[in-house]
């Protein structure tokens, strides 16, 4: 039996002599392209590398499909074939931060632990900015033994993404690193704001950060020592139990959730006086930053960001902002006075709309009852 339309074929279209149009060519790419990434979603990962496969073969050089391919032969188990599917990536685009960081990821899971620190590094190098590259980082060096390394790689990735913190937590790449004090701080940090989101119980506790009891426990010892939460007892129907808060000076400057069961809450914002204070440094930030002086800008800064300060507020109340302004610290950190010329407009613009922003929310609340 002939191929279906092949050539001799009596059914057979006649041959388009046209020359091959390159929109025509292009959309063919990128709808085989969608396919491949449908076909990843619904996890059919043979049929999404023949997808990518037929979109390189329009284009050989087309990064997007070589990267996902890769990640698709990752979730295979076929991790010297993802490395090779991302070296083809990065041979058009040797600056590509993701391919970086997906190979670092194979070797990972081949345990060469050196040449994944490898592809995290050039990942960094790329793009300073790029938290979970940070993170990988922190988790490589850990398993090779550089505990301390591996912890200040940790803590620049939660510096970049709080949320990194809660993950760490849970992440058996640093069991060897549990004991550490560097690593019992960050248990802490997540200990002591899931109380202040109003899980304030132990089971609480374990049940949103997915921490061992244990573990918790001695965290809120060691909080409870430094006067950070206070232990409270609470009757109940078969005797009390305990539970614990924020002493009142650090609640009333970070604000925090009450919770009448395990998914509904209250949300306390930041008091007046909290939101004047962010409001005063918002205004002395601007001036530093007017006058191109890098120490004070990034002093100002830390004050916005860091969870000691007004950190915990910004987060809650102008979550996007908070972001940003913690992006731009650590790129000033990095690039300093250069970096602050540049982008001088821009952060005057950044502070100038939060600081409207918090304006209008203050101007808006009804003057305090006495």
């Amino acid at each position: 039996m002939g191929r279906l339309f092949g050539r001799g074929d009596k059914d057979a279209p006649p041959e388009d002599t046209r020359e091959p149009d390159y929109n025509d060519n292009d959309f063919q790419k990128q709808d085989l392209y969608r396919k491949g990434l449908n076909h990843m979603s619904n996890e059919k990962f043979l049929d999404a590398i023949r997808s990518f496969d037929l979109a390189l073969r329009l284009d050989s050089q087309y990064v997007d499909a070589w990267i996902k391919r890769g990640y698709a032969n990752f979730h295979l188990g076929e991790y010297s074939v993802s490395i090779a599917s991302y070296d083809r990536a990065l041979q058009t685009d040797v600056n590509n931060a993701e391919a970086w960081n997906l190979k670092g990821l194979a070797y990972y899971k081949m345990k060469n632990y050196e040449k994944a620190i490898e592809c995290c590094e050039k990942a960094i190098d790329i793009n300073p900015n790029d938290g979970m590259s940070w993170y990988n980082k922190a988790c490589y060096l850990t398993l090779s033994g550089k505990i301390d390394e591996g912890l200040d790689a940790l803590k620049r990735s939660i510096e970049i993404d709080i949320q990194n913190a809660r993950k760490a937590v849970r992440d058996r790449d640093f069991e060897s690193a549990r004991a550490e004090e560097g690593f019992r701080r960050i248990v802490e940090v997540v200990v002591l704001e899931s109380i202040r989101q109003g899980y304030d119980y132990v089971g609480k506790i374990v049940w949103v950060t997915g921490m061992d009891k244990v573990e918790i426990e001695d965290a809120l010892m060691r909080l409870s020592m430094k006067g950070l939460v206070i232990p409270v007892a609470r009757k109940n129907f078969t005797g009390k139990d305990e539970y614990y808060e924020l002493p009142k000076e650090i609640a009333d400057k970070i604000g925090v959730t009450k919770r009448t069961g395990l998914f509904s809450s209250r949300q306390i914002s930041a008091p007046m006086q909290q939101l004047k204070d962010i409001k005063e440094v918002l205004g002395q930030a601007r001036e530093s930053i007017e006058k191109g002086d890098l120490v004070s800008t990034l002093q100002y800064f830390d004050e916005l960001v860091s969870p000691a300060k007004h950190g915990s507020a910004m987060m809650e109340q102008f979550f996007d902002a908070h972001r940003d302004i913690r992006l731009y610290k650590i790129r000033l950190q990095d690039k300093g006075q250069e970096y602050l010329n540049a982008h001088k407009s821009d952060l005057i613009d950044l502070v100038t709309r939060i600081n409207h922003s918090i304006g209008a929310g203050v101007a808006s609340r009804p003057p305090a009852k006495d």
